[in-house]
Protein backbone atom coordinates (compact mmCIF):
# COMPACT_ATOMS: atom_id res chain seq x y z
CA UNK A 1 0.00 0.00 0.00
CA UNK A 2 1.13 3.68 -0.93
CA UNK A 3 1.80 5.47 2.30
CA UNK A 4 3.22 9.17 0.93
CA UNK A 5 2.22 11.78 3.03
CA UNK A 6 3.33 15.19 3.65
CA UNK A 7 5.54 17.00 6.53
CA UNK A 8 5.90 20.48 5.64
CA UNK A 9 5.67 22.15 8.99
CA UNK A 10 2.69 24.42 9.29
CA UNK A 11 1.63 26.87 11.86
CA UNK A 12 1.60 25.88 15.34
CA UNK A 13 3.30 22.27 14.82
CA UNK A 14 6.60 21.28 13.89
CA UNK A 15 5.82 18.64 11.59
CA UNK A 16 1.86 18.13 10.07
CA UNK A 17 1.92 14.54 11.08
CA UNK A 18 -0.69 12.13 8.79
CA UNK A 19 -3.27 10.24 10.08
CA UNK A 20 -5.23 7.13 10.09
CA UNK A 21 -6.97 7.86 7.00
CA UNK A 22 -3.67 7.43 5.20
CA UNK A 23 -3.87 3.72 6.36
CA UNK A 24 -7.28 3.27 5.77
CA UNK A 25 -8.02 0.54 2.72
CA UNK A 26 -11.17 -0.38 1.30
CA UNK A 27 -12.22 -4.55 1.94
CA UNK A 28 -14.97 -6.62 1.69
CA UNK A 29 -17.14 -6.66 5.39
CA UNK A 30 -20.27 -8.85 6.31
CA UNK A 31 -22.42 -7.86 8.54
CA UNK A 32 -23.48 -10.09 11.85
CA UNK A 33 -26.79 -11.14 10.34
CA UNK A 34 -24.44 -13.09 8.18
CA UNK A 35 -23.12 -16.84 9.25
CA UNK A 36 -19.62 -18.39 8.88
CA UNK A 37 -20.54 -19.97 5.60
CA UNK A 38 -20.36 -16.19 3.86
CA UNK A 39 -17.27 -15.84 5.82
CA UNK A 40 -15.34 -18.53 4.50
CA UNK A 41 -16.93 -17.77 1.48
CA UNK A 42 -15.20 -13.98 1.37
CA UNK A 43 -12.03 -15.50 2.84
CA UNK A 44 -11.83 -17.92 -0.42
CA UNK A 45 -12.65 -15.06 -2.68
CA UNK A 46 -9.98 -12.62 -1.01
CA UNK A 47 -6.89 -14.47 -0.27
CA UNK A 48 -4.96 -11.47 0.60
CA UNK A 49 -7.17 -10.28 2.85
CA UNK A 50 -5.94 -10.70 6.61
CA UNK A 51 -8.73 -9.68 8.73
CA UNK A 52 -12.89 -9.14 7.80
CA UNK A 53 -15.06 -6.54 9.17
CA UNK A 54 -18.22 -7.16 10.81
CA UNK A 55 -20.29 -4.14 10.65
CA UNK A 56 -23.72 -3.49 12.13
CA UNK A 57 -25.78 -0.33 10.60
CA UNK A 58 -22.63 0.30 8.92
CA UNK A 59 -20.50 0.41 12.39
CA UNK A 60 -18.04 -1.87 13.13
CA UNK A 61 -18.47 -4.31 16.23
CA UNK A 62 -16.00 -6.89 15.62
CA UNK A 63 -13.12 -7.78 13.59
CA UNK A 64 -12.39 -11.58 12.23
CA UNK A 65 -9.43 -12.74 11.95
CA UNK A 66 -8.47 -15.15 8.93
CA UNK A 67 -6.05 -17.20 10.97
CA UNK A 68 -7.76 -17.49 13.80
CA UNK A 69 -11.43 -18.37 11.94
CA UNK A 70 -9.53 -20.97 9.65
CA UNK A 71 -7.51 -22.54 12.50
CA UNK A 72 -11.05 -22.78 14.46
CA UNK A 73 -13.03 -24.24 11.17
CA UNK A 74 -10.13 -26.79 10.06
CA UNK A 75 -10.98 -28.59 13.09
CA UNK A 76 -13.04 -31.76 13.24
CA UNK A 77 -16.94 -31.26 12.46
CA UNK A 78 -16.37 -27.33 13.20
CA UNK A 79 -17.22 -26.61 9.81
CA UNK A 80 -20.62 -28.70 10.28
CA UNK A 81 -21.04 -27.22 13.59
CA UNK A 82 -20.37 -23.84 13.01
CA UNK A 83 -20.75 -23.19 9.01
CA UNK A 84 -24.65 -21.90 9.75
CA UNK A 85 -23.84 -19.91 12.83
CA UNK A 86 -23.51 -16.08 13.70
CA UNK A 87 -20.42 -14.91 12.28
CA UNK A 88 -19.75 -13.46 15.68
CA UNK A 89 -18.83 -16.96 16.50
CA UNK A 90 -15.06 -16.10 16.19
CA UNK A 91 -15.08 -12.22 15.89
CA UNK A 92 -13.07 -10.26 18.05
CA UNK A 93 -15.28 -8.26 20.03
CA UNK A 94 -13.26 -5.96 21.25
CA UNK A 95 -10.93 -4.76 18.00
CA UNK A 96 -8.79 -1.26 18.04
CA UNK A 97 -11.56 1.12 16.61
CA UNK A 98 -9.84 4.87 15.73
CA UNK A 99 -11.30 7.87 13.71
CA UNK A 100 -9.75 8.98 10.46
CA UNK A 101 -8.00 11.86 12.27
CA UNK A 102 -6.24 10.11 14.68
CA UNK A 103 -2.46 10.96 14.23
CA UNK A 104 -0.26 8.23 13.55
CA UNK A 105 1.65 8.93 16.52
CA UNK A 106 -1.26 8.61 18.86
CA UNK A 107 -2.49 5.13 16.36
CA UNK A 108 0.77 3.55 18.05
CA UNK A 109 0.72 4.23 21.12
CA UNK A 110 -3.02 2.96 20.85
CA UNK A 111 -1.68 0.07 18.76
CA UNK A 112 0.88 -1.01 21.18
CA UNK A 113 -1.43 -0.72 24.14
CA UNK A 114 -4.09 -2.76 22.58
CA UNK A 115 -1.56 -6.12 21.91
CA UNK A 116 0.26 -7.79 19.45
CA UNK A 117 -3.46 -8.84 17.91
CA UNK A 118 -3.40 -5.04 16.26
CA UNK A 119 -0.02 -5.65 14.52
CA UNK A 120 -1.03 -9.04 13.52
CA UNK A 121 -4.88 -8.79 11.84
CA UNK A 122 -5.03 -4.69 11.70
CA UNK A 123 -7.79 -2.07 12.71
CA UNK A 124 -10.77 -0.42 11.46
CA UNK A 125 -10.80 2.92 10.93
CA UNK A 126 -14.05 5.10 11.35
CA UNK A 127 -15.25 8.15 10.29
CA UNK A 128 -17.50 9.66 12.91
CA UNK A 129 -18.22 6.10 14.20
CA UNK A 130 -18.86 4.63 10.24
CA UNK A 131 -16.44 2.45 9.09
CA UNK A 132 -14.14 3.96 6.74
CA UNK A 133 -11.51 1.03 5.79
CA UNK A 134 -9.32 -1.65 7.23
CA UNK A 135 -5.61 -0.50 8.93
CA UNK A 136 -2.66 -2.87 8.38
CA UNK A 137 -0.10 -2.87 11.84
CA UNK A 138 2.43 -3.46 9.30
CA UNK A 139 2.16 0.00 7.14
CA UNK A 140 1.53 1.24 10.50
CA UNK A 141 4.57 0.58 11.46
CA UNK A 142 6.15 1.60 7.94
CA UNK A 143 4.28 4.46 8.39
CA UNK A 144 5.99 5.38 12.00
CA UNK A 145 9.43 4.58 10.83
CA UNK A 146 8.81 7.12 7.77
CA UNK A 147 7.43 9.67 10.00
CA UNK A 148 10.51 9.31 12.83
CA UNK A 149 12.99 9.71 9.87
CA UNK A 150 11.65 12.43 8.65
CA UNK A 151 11.58 14.24 12.45
CA UNK A 152 15.05 13.26 12.10
CA UNK A 153 16.16 14.85 9.33
CA UNK A 154 14.27 18.29 10.28
CA UNK A 155 15.86 17.89 13.92
CA UNK A 156 19.40 17.01 11.60
CA UNK A 157 18.77 20.18 9.38
CA UNK A 158 18.41 22.41 12.49
CA UNK A 159 21.88 20.95 14.30
CA UNK A 160 23.60 21.46 10.50
CA UNK A 161 22.19 24.86 10.82
CA UNK A 162 23.01 25.51 14.08
CA UNK A 163 26.55 24.53 13.44
CA UNK A 164 26.76 27.12 10.82
CA UNK A 165 25.94 29.57 13.32
CA UNK A 166 28.59 28.13 16.05
CA UNK A 167 31.37 28.34 13.47
CA UNK A 168 30.24 31.26 12.18
CA UNK A 169 30.67 33.22 15.70
CA UNK A 170 34.03 31.60 16.23
CA UNK A 171 35.38 32.41 12.65
CA UNK A 172 36.04 35.99 14.10
CA UNK A 173 38.82 34.56 16.69
CA UNK A 174 40.40 32.61 13.75
CA UNK A 175 41.17 35.99 11.77
CA UNK A 176 42.15 37.73 14.64
CA UNK A 177 44.24 34.78 15.93
CA UNK A 178 46.44 34.72 12.20
CA UNK A 179 46.37 38.69 12.52
CA UNK A 180 47.98 38.33 15.83
CA UNK A 181 50.45 35.46 15.42
CA UNK A 182 52.66 34.15 12.98
CA UNK A 183 52.72 30.85 14.11
CA UNK A 184 49.81 29.06 15.55
CA UNK A 185 47.51 26.55 15.63
CA UNK A 186 43.71 26.34 16.53
CA UNK A 187 41.89 22.71 16.50
CA UNK A 188 38.07 22.75 17.81
CA UNK A 189 36.47 19.36 16.97
CA UNK A 190 32.79 19.53 18.34
CA UNK A 191 32.00 15.58 19.18
CA UNK A 192 28.77 15.57 17.75
CA UNK A 193 27.53 18.45 14.91
CA UNK A 194 27.81 20.97 17.40
CA UNK A 195 29.77 21.33 20.22
CA UNK A 196 30.40 22.68 24.08
CA UNK A 197 33.98 23.73 23.94
CA UNK A 198 34.51 27.78 22.30
CA UNK A 199 37.47 29.77 22.25
CA UNK A 200 37.95 33.36 21.92
CA UNK A 201 41.18 35.87 20.69
CA UNK A 202 40.47 39.21 20.61
CA UNK A 203 43.41 41.69 19.13
CA UNK A 204 44.24 45.64 21.02
CA UNK A 205 46.53 48.07 20.13
CA UNK A 206 49.08 46.47 22.83
CA UNK A 207 48.23 43.23 23.01
CA UNK A 208 45.73 40.04 22.12
CA UNK A 209 43.48 38.70 24.62
CA UNK A 210 42.69 34.50 24.61
CA UNK A 211 40.04 32.41 25.51
CA UNK A 212 39.43 28.42 25.87
CA UNK A 213 36.78 27.15 27.36
CA UNK A 214 34.82 23.62 28.03
CA UNK A 215 31.06 23.97 28.55
CA UNK A 216 29.02 21.73 30.52
CA UNK A 217 27.82 19.07 28.20
CA UNK A 218 28.65 18.18 24.35
CA UNK A 219 26.38 18.75 21.58
CA UNK A 220 23.07 21.17 21.67
CA UNK A 221 22.70 21.67 25.26
CA UNK A 222 26.74 22.29 24.90
CA UNK A 223 26.34 24.53 22.08
CA UNK A 224 23.12 26.14 24.13
CA UNK A 225 25.78 27.16 26.54
CA UNK A 226 28.51 28.61 24.60
CA UNK A 227 26.31 31.21 23.46
CA UNK A 228 25.44 32.33 27.05
CA UNK A 229 29.62 31.65 27.85
CA UNK A 230 30.69 34.06 24.70
CA UNK A 231 27.94 36.96 25.42
CA UNK A 232 28.73 37.06 28.96
CA UNK A 233 32.60 37.37 28.06
CA UNK A 234 32.47 39.45 25.57
CA UNK A 235 30.51 41.64 27.89
CA UNK A 236 33.23 41.44 30.69
CA UNK A 237 35.81 42.83 28.44
CA UNK A 238 33.78 45.40 27.23
CA UNK A 239 33.33 46.21 30.78
CA UNK A 240 36.96 45.86 32.57
CA UNK A 241 39.17 45.01 29.25
CA UNK A 242 41.34 42.31 28.43
CA UNK A 243 44.34 43.11 30.81
CA UNK A 244 43.30 41.68 34.47
CA UNK A 245 42.40 37.78 32.68
CA UNK A 246 41.24 36.85 36.31
CA UNK A 247 38.39 39.97 36.92
CA UNK A 248 37.36 39.00 33.90
CA UNK A 249 37.05 35.48 34.93
CA UNK A 250 35.24 36.60 37.84
CA UNK A 251 32.62 38.91 35.62
CA UNK A 252 32.29 36.05 33.03
CA UNK A 253 31.49 34.06 36.46
CA UNK A 254 28.87 36.54 37.67
CA UNK A 255 27.20 36.50 33.95
CA UNK A 256 26.84 32.89 34.07
CA UNK A 257 25.22 32.48 37.12
CA UNK A 258 23.17 35.55 36.60
CA UNK A 259 21.59 34.30 33.35
CA UNK A 260 21.24 30.88 33.86
CA UNK A 261 19.54 31.70 37.74
CA UNK A 262 22.52 29.75 39.05
CA UNK A 263 21.53 31.08 42.94
CA UNK A 264 20.54 27.97 45.05
CA UNK A 265 19.14 28.70 48.30
CA UNK A 266 18.20 27.33 51.26
CA UNK A 267 14.72 27.79 50.85
CA UNK A 268 15.06 26.94 47.01
CA UNK A 269 17.62 24.89 44.67
CA UNK A 270 18.76 25.78 41.13
CA UNK A 271 16.90 24.53 38.45
CA UNK A 272 20.38 23.95 36.39
CA UNK A 273 23.95 23.26 37.51
CA UNK A 274 25.69 24.33 34.29
CA UNK A 275 28.97 26.33 33.88
CA UNK A 276 32.47 25.75 32.53
CA UNK A 277 35.88 25.26 32.83
CA UNK A 278 38.36 27.89 31.08
CA UNK A 279 41.92 29.49 30.60
CA UNK A 280 41.87 33.41 29.93
CA UNK A 281 45.27 34.87 29.06
CA UNK A 282 46.78 38.41 28.20
CA UNK A 283 49.80 38.43 26.22
CA UNK A 284 51.50 41.95 26.19
CA UNK A 285 53.42 42.53 23.16
CA UNK A 286 55.97 45.13 24.75
CA UNK A 287 57.06 42.89 27.21
CA UNK A 288 56.24 39.46 25.72
CA UNK A 289 54.48 38.38 29.46
CA UNK A 290 51.82 36.22 29.71
CA UNK A 291 49.28 36.76 32.35
CA UNK A 292 47.39 33.81 32.87
CA UNK A 293 43.73 32.73 35.02
CA UNK A 294 42.42 29.72 34.81
CA UNK A 295 39.82 27.70 36.09
CA UNK A 296 40.23 23.84 36.42
CA UNK A 297 42.21 24.00 33.22
CA UNK A 298 45.99 24.38 32.53
CA UNK A 299 48.63 26.18 30.64
CA UNK A 300 51.33 24.54 29.17
CA UNK A 301 54.65 26.10 28.38
CA UNK A 302 58.01 24.91 26.89
CA UNK A 303 61.09 27.48 26.28
CA UNK A 304 63.36 26.99 23.75
CA UNK A 305 66.26 25.72 26.04
CA UNK A 306 64.01 23.47 28.37
CA UNK A 307 63.24 19.66 28.29
CA UNK A 308 60.62 20.05 30.53
CA UNK A 309 57.32 21.36 29.72
CA UNK A 310 55.91 23.59 32.51
CA UNK A 311 52.78 23.09 33.66
CA UNK A 312 50.89 26.34 35.30
CA UNK A 313 47.57 25.57 36.97
CA UNK A 314 45.01 28.04 38.15
CA UNK A 315 41.72 27.30 40.86
CA UNK A 316 40.13 24.39 40.74
CA UNK A 317 36.78 26.05 40.46
CA UNK A 318 34.72 26.41 37.79
CA UNK A 319 32.39 29.37 36.13
CA UNK A 320 28.90 30.19 36.68
CA UNK A 321 28.24 26.87 38.93
CA UNK A 322 25.66 26.69 41.46
CA UNK A 323 28.70 26.26 44.00
CA UNK A 324 30.79 28.64 42.97
CA UNK A 325 30.65 31.64 44.71
CA UNK A 326 29.34 35.27 43.31
CA UNK A 327 32.28 37.10 44.50
CA UNK A 328 34.75 34.38 43.33
CA UNK A 329 38.22 35.75 43.02
CA UNK A 330 40.60 34.07 40.17
CA UNK A 331 44.29 34.73 40.37
CA UNK A 332 46.60 36.34 37.57
CA UNK A 333 49.70 34.08 36.88
CA UNK A 334 53.13 35.43 34.68
CA UNK A 335 54.84 33.83 32.62
CA UNK A 336 57.52 35.62 31.00
CA UNK A 337 58.06 34.08 27.24
CA UNK A 338 61.22 34.44 25.21
CA UNK A 339 61.42 33.98 21.35
CA UNK A 340 60.63 30.29 20.87
CA UNK A 341 58.52 29.64 23.52
CA UNK A 342 55.51 27.36 22.94
CA UNK A 343 52.40 28.00 25.04
CA UNK A 344 49.45 25.21 25.17
CA UNK A 345 45.92 25.09 26.40
CA UNK A 346 43.77 22.05 25.72
CA UNK A 347 40.45 21.44 26.71
CA UNK A 348 39.70 17.46 28.78
CA UNK A 349 38.33 16.15 25.77
CA UNK A 350 42.26 15.54 24.59
CA UNK A 351 43.09 14.72 27.88
CA UNK A 352 40.60 12.80 29.26
CA UNK A 353 39.88 10.45 26.05
CA UNK A 354 40.06 6.68 26.33
CA UNK A 355 41.96 4.62 24.52
CA UNK A 356 45.38 2.80 24.41
CA UNK A 357 46.15 -0.87 25.27
CA UNK A 358 45.11 -0.78 29.02
CA UNK A 359 41.60 1.69 28.00
CA UNK A 360 43.15 4.19 30.02
CA UNK A 361 43.16 8.47 29.50
CA UNK A 362 45.20 9.50 27.12
CA UNK A 363 46.33 11.98 29.77
CA UNK A 364 48.41 15.40 30.72
CA UNK A 365 52.01 13.94 30.45
CA UNK A 366 51.21 12.20 26.98
CA UNK A 367 50.16 15.68 25.93
CA UNK A 368 53.32 17.50 27.20
CA UNK A 369 55.69 14.71 25.60
CA UNK A 370 53.83 15.14 22.47
CA UNK A 371 54.58 18.97 22.97
CA UNK A 372 58.53 18.07 23.81
CA UNK A 373 58.49 15.48 20.56
CA UNK A 374 57.06 18.01 17.58
CA UNK A 375 58.16 21.46 19.03
CA UNK A 376 60.72 21.37 16.30
CA UNK A 377 57.68 21.66 13.58
CA UNK A 378 55.46 24.50 12.72
CA UNK A 379 52.49 25.00 14.67
CA UNK A 380 50.24 23.76 11.89
CA UNK A 381 52.11 20.73 11.99
CA UNK A 382 52.49 20.49 15.29
CA UNK A 383 49.06 20.40 15.16
CA UNK A 384 48.25 17.96 12.83
CA UNK A 385 51.00 15.63 14.53
CA UNK A 386 49.01 16.40 18.49
CA UNK A 387 45.51 15.30 16.63
CA UNK A 388 46.81 11.99 14.92
CA UNK A 389 48.45 10.82 17.95
CA UNK A 390 45.22 11.26 19.87
CA UNK A 391 43.29 9.37 17.31
CA UNK A 392 45.79 6.57 17.04
CA UNK A 393 45.58 5.97 21.15
CA UNK A 394 41.80 6.73 20.95
CA UNK A 395 41.63 3.52 18.38
CA UNK A 396 38.00 2.33 18.55
CA UNK A 397 37.09 3.71 20.90
CA UNK A 398 34.25 6.19 21.34
CA UNK A 399 34.82 9.95 21.14
CA UNK A 400 34.12 10.99 24.86
CA UNK A 401 34.16 14.30 24.45
CA UNK A 402 34.32 17.81 22.13
CA UNK A 403 37.79 18.78 22.09
CA UNK A 404 39.85 21.85 21.52
CA UNK A 405 43.22 23.05 22.01
CA UNK A 406 45.22 26.31 21.06
CA UNK A 407 49.16 26.17 20.75
CA UNK A 408 51.15 29.44 19.39
CA UNK A 409 55.02 29.56 19.07
CA UNK A 410 56.28 33.05 20.22
CA UNK A 411 58.71 34.84 17.59
CA UNK A 412 59.87 38.58 17.25
CA UNK A 413 57.38 39.35 14.67
CA UNK A 414 54.84 38.79 17.55
CA UNK A 415 56.35 40.75 19.61
CA UNK A 416 56.22 43.99 17.28
CA UNK A 417 52.69 43.26 15.95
Amino acid sequence: MDTDFNLAPVAGSYLQQPTASALAVAVPVVTFEENNAKVLEVFGRHRELISLPVLENDRPIGLISRNIFMSQMSKPYHRELYEKKSCIAFMDKDPLIVEVDTTIETLGALAVESGDKTLADGFLIVDGGKFSGLGSGLELMRMMVALQAEKNRHVMQSIDYASVIQRAMLSASRTAMARALDDACLVWEPRDVVGGDFYHLECFPDGWFAAVADCTGHGVPGAFLTLIASSSLKQALELHGPRDPALVMSEVNRGMKRVLGQHATAEQLSESDDGMDACFFWFEMATAQLTCASAKMSLLVLLPDDEKVQTVDGERTGLGYVDTPDDMQWTNRRVQLVDGAIVMTATDGIIDQIGGPKNIAFGKQRLRNAMLAYRHLPMHEFGKKIMEEQKTYQGHQRRRDDLTFFSFRLSGSTNRK
